[in-house]
């Protein structure tokens, strides 16, 4: 299978590999980072495994998240990752999610980040929707996806056990012709 790669003006997404170990476990161990993340902080034997175990998944499979590198085309570094999933049961819908060090915040990169996965989805895939679960605290990552045009379609109270707490999400969505109208 040939790995996903995905080039923006500043950015490369593409498959993580060892390599990218040292960067990725500085924002992987900070709680702050993954605060409203579905994974908790890693040591460097968890981070290593991870890396490793997602080095055998490749793009296109129902039902199986697939974590890329978010690379700095600037500096060659990793400054994060992001993940793809395609719905189990119709490969024409797909979730993702985000990751940004906190070290690359505020710069504009979760945005460029997910405006690729976008084009990559909707222009080259042709799917029909993407999803976004994101915990209804997480007033960044919100803003966010409202920005490009998710629009929220619902509202889960206390739905997931999450770190020790009941915590609520909600869940943001785009069309394939919503992206389109937004040209």
């Amino acid at each position: 299978m040939t790995p996903l790669h995905i080039e923006t003006p500043r950015l490369i997404i593409r498959h993580l590999n060892i390599h990218d170990l040292s960067n990725f476990i500085i924002y992987r161990s900070n709680p702050e980072v993954t605060k409203y993340q579905g994974f908790d902080v890693m040591n460097l034997e968890q981070a290593e495994e991870f890396i490793t175990e997602n080095a055998a998944k490749y793009f296109g499979k129902a039902g199986e998240w697939v974590q890329y590198a978010i690379e700095n085309r600037e500096t060659g570094q990793l400054i994060g990752d992001c993940a793809i999933k395609l719905d189990q049961y119709d490969t024409r819908i797909a979730e993702i999610g985000i990751t940004i060090s906190h070290l690359e915040q505020r710069k504009g990169f979760a945005k460029e980040t997910l405006l690729g996965i976008l084009t990559f989805l909707f222009n080259e895939i042709k799917l029909h929707r993407v999803v976004e679960i994101v915990d209804a605290e997480n007033t960044a990552s919100i803003k966010l996806l409202q920005s490009v045009g998710f629009k929220q379609e619902g509202h889960f109270i206390e739905n997931i056990f999450f770190k020790g707490k009941w915590g609520s999400e909600f869940q943001y969505a785009m069309l394939k012709r919503e992206w389109e109208e937004r040209k």
